[in-house]
Formats: C-alpha cells, sequence, structure tokens
C-alpha cells in the first residue's frame, strides 16, 4: 500500500502565466527503510514552456507499507 506522505523544500520560484502549457519532472533522491516499509523521495519540477524557471519545486515523499 502507498501513502502520500507530504512534501519538503515547497517552493514557487515563478508564476504560471494564463494559458501556458505545463509539465512535470521527477527525479528519485533516495529510497529510506523504516520499520514495516520504504518511504522514497522524488523532487519535482513543474516547468512552463513561457519561461526559463520552474513555476514549482519540491520534494515529494511517499511511504510504501508491506502488507
Amino acid at each position: 500500500m502507498g501513502v502520500n506522505y507530504g512534501l519538503n523544500k515547497l517552493r514557487f520560484p515563478a508564476p504560471v502565466p494564463v494559458g501556458c502549457r505545463i509539465r512535470a519532472r521527477a527525479t528519485l533522491r533516495g529510497i529510506t527503510p523504516f520499520p514495516g516499509g520504504h518511504q522514497l523521495a522524488l523532487e519535482v519540477a513543474i516547468e512552463t514552456d513561457a519561461g526559463s524557471k520552474p513555476a514549482c519545486v519540491a520534494e515529494a515523499l511517499y511511504r510504501y507499507y508491506a502488507v
């Protein structure tokens, strides 16, 4: 079973203009074991086609439990 555990280091470096296309890119930063499962840390960047800076950068945490 997987659970969205939350976000770390959430930043909004640039606005998203109206009508702009967006895309998300994720990179696996680490897997940490804990009693009963594993925690994954993903670096997520949401980019627009209008700017050079990402609109959102965050570290997403997911926990997977062995059932």
